[in-house]
């Protein structure tokens, strides 16, 4: 029997850094093979996938402008960073039998499509998973932010971040023991608290836009899965 869910369309963001498994640098074969099946297993529910990975395992724009390099040309390396990963994504769904296209914010005609709103809807309408990369094409914009942005555009029933910890906590988990996870958050107090969820401009898009975030651990295997489904994981913020 077919399961269902109540989601139609998602946007997936995932961190450079869990390509990187327990490497260094770099991609995980496993690692990638592994989140490619899960994002099979979604597709063949009948949702429709949208996803933004960020280039944080190659190329961080922040970090290269930090050790002297131009910040435009550093944000414009993180792009390319992505367009790496998505391309990386993209041979692993490809694996599992899963269609897949990458669209990027900057012109690369050799290697994907540019991002054209209405060919993403018609890939995603046919079930195609869409790899958005290159963020907006615009330095000094995260990931993050180009993650809130795609979701919007597409008109994406939930932004789900997948990264390294299971939710939104009071504090640094791994530096302090005694933080407490929340269930859930509204936007504006993510802002108050600055809570380290998504960057101001990230939050910002999704609160006046009406985008609910779901954040998550993506190395608890299974774990998009059971949200697809209806469980209850990680942080809501809406």
């Amino acid at each position: 029997m077919t399961e269902t869910s109540n989601y139609k369309r998602i946007l997936i963001k995932l961190s450079g850094e869990a390509l990187m498994g327990s490497q260094d640098y770099g991609i995980d074969p496993e690692i990638i093979t592994r989140i490619a099946n899960e994002i099979k297993t979604i597709s063949e529910m009948g949702i429709q996938i949208g996803v933004v990975i960020g280039g944080g395992n190659i190329f961080r724009g922040q970090g290269l402008a930090d050790s002297g390099i131009d910040r435009v040309t550093g944000d414009h390396m993180g792009m390319l960073a992505t367009v790496m990963n998505s391309l990386a994504m993209q041979d692993a769904l490809e694996k599992c039998n899963v269609q897949a296209r990458v669209m990027s914010a900057l012109s690369i005609h050799r290697v994907c499509e540019d991002y054209i709103r209405r060919r993403a809807m018609r890939h995603l309408e046919k079930g195609r998973v869409v790899l958005f990369s290159a963020g907006t094409g615009n330095p000094f914009f995260t990931t993050d932010s180009a993650a809130s942005l795609r979701a919007i555009e597409i008109e994406a029933d939930i932004l789900i971040k997948a990264t390294k910890v299971d939710g939104v906590y009071t504090d640094d988990p791994v530096t302090n023991p005694e933080a407490v996870r929340y269930d859930s958050l509204k936007f504006d107090e993510v802002i108050d608290k600055r809570l380290k969820v998504m960057d101001a401009t990230a939050i910002v898009l999704c609160r006046d836009h009406g985008m609910p975030l779901r954040v998550l651990n993506i190395f608890n295997e299974g774990e998009l899965l059971k949200m697809v489904r209806g469980e209850e994981v990680g942080t809501i913020v809406n």
